[in-house]
């Protein structure tokens, strides 16, 4: 397995523990959720951080923390749309 798989299966591990315990669920769109998986991943891998792959990393690091996945935008995003903007998480 290379080490982009295991970051992989950790990711899944991570967003489904997080999803629960905050009464979300995951995209239940397992091509959409994989694409999103990915997107992290490769985000972790690049810039050693798991920025959200549907936000710009700016290089500015006050303001690229506010995009590591779950961003501080996600709460708001799955109250008022029903899921965030990455379409990572849902309501539960």
């Amino acid at each position: 397995m290379s080490e982009h798989d295991k970051l992989k299966e950790q990711m899944y591990a991570w967003t489904s523990k997080y999803a629960e315990k905050n009464g979300f669920k995951v995209n239940p769109e397992k091509e959409i959720y994989d694409i999103v998986i990915d997107g992290l991943v490769i985000n972790k891998e690049k810039y050693g951080k798991q920025y959200c792959p549907c936000r710009i990393v700016t290089g500015d690091e006050e303001q690229d923390k506010k995009i590591i996945c779950p961003c501080i935008y996600h709460k708001d995003e799955i109250e008022k749309d029903g899921m965030c903007h990455c379409a990572l998480f849902f309501q539960g």
